[in-house]
């Protein structure tokens, strides 16, 4: 009797604990989900999200079934970003990407929980407050950061580099992108003796007539400081630098391939697969707080040399040998 109702104990145990295993093993498992909010539109990005699905995979997500992604677009509008950011949350993401200023402060602005992998080409994260240093940031934002100050005047050096001539230049400035490429590119101008005229653009619309207005006050040369906005209108921006004969210079090495005359910049891949990359250490338990910001460790400068033949230029061997790639 001992031995048999010693047997009925044991097989009650060992079914009250093995049906929870057996429960668990049935519920299915949660997939991760990453917010993704761009302030461009959705067909300038479209073709780069490849880039951060193989940063994902690099970090150990190498299935589509293994990561959502909810993707939201503002397509130019900057009053969308913000209820964009919230619908986004109400997904009940793991982390979002937050791919331009703009998106980064209005994610930081809605959450302080969810940690925030920015893609930020434009802002000092240190001085904005964004976070406490490089090293630690210290809150929820991590991510992707250009903040060399000394960047935006290496573009005004190769104009000069261009034409040793330039007494006048214009500036496309995007000021929804923070004053710290204006502050860079004055201080260049200053010291390269070349007085600078600088347009705020916000639009597409806005490119015709800051042009026409670089015509008219005798620029001879044009900056197009880094923006979404910039880099969503390459196309765009070098037929009209073409067209009204400017020397022209930004980051994005796209706008040479396009027609226009110079890039010089990080590769925008690659830093886009570098998010993706620290999202999936986010999402496999690394503390934003404690993830250091990545910063571009290479650079390329891509020449077109039908562009330097249209405009009559003669560029200097000094610069030609730092070029990476040139558009014959």
């Amino acid at each position: 009797m001992f031995d048999r109702k010693r047997r009925e104990f044991i097989t009650l145990l060992g079914g009250a604990v093995a049906w929870p295993l057996a429960a668990r093993a049935q519920q299915p498992v949660e997939v991760p989900r990453v917010g993704f909010v761009y302030s461009g539109p959705k067909a300038a990005m479209a073709p780069r999200m490849g880039s951060i699905l193989t940063g994902l995979q690099a970090s150990g997500y190498a299935a589509a079934a293994q990561v959502e992604i909810v993707a939201r677009f503002a397509e130019g509008d900057p009053d969308r970003v913000a209820p964009l950011v919230k619908d986004v949350i109400g997904k009940h993401v793991n982390v979002i990407i937050a791919a331009a200023p703009q998106v980064v402060h209005a994610a930081r602005s809605a959450t302080r929980t969810i940690p925030i992998v920015a893609i930020d080409l434009e802002s000092d994260p240190v001085a904005s407050g964004m976070v406490a240093t490089l090293a630690r940031p210290g809150g929820n934002v991590t991510g992707v950061f250009l903040d060399f100050p000394d960047f935006t005047a290496k573009w005004m050096e190769m104009l000069v580099e261009c034409n040793p001539k330039l007494s006048r230049a214009a500036v496309l400035w995007d000021p929804a992108t923070g004053p710290v490429q204006v502050e860079a590119v004055e201080k260049a101008g200053g010291k390269l003796n070349v007085q600078l005229d600088i347009t705020e653009v916000r639009r597409p619309s806005d490119f015709d007539a800051a042009f026409s207005r670089a015509n008219q006050h005798g620029s001879g040369a044009m900056v197009m400081l880094s923006s979404p906005l910039v880099a969503d209108s390459l196309p765009m921006l070098a037929e009209l630098a073409l067209r009204h004969r400017f020397p022209a210079i930004t980051l994005f090495s796209d706008f040479a391939r396009a027609g226009g005359l110079l890039a010089y910049g990080p590769n925008l891949l690659s830093l886009l697969r570098l998010s993706g990359v620290v999202a999936g250490k986010v999402l496999r338990g690394a503390n934003p707080a404690e993830l250091p910001i990545e910063r571009p460790t290479k650079f390329e400068t891509v020449l077109n040399m039908r562009t330097v033949l249209a405009l009559g230029l003669s560029i200097p061997t000094s610069l030609l040998l730092r070029v990476d790639e040139v558009i014959e």
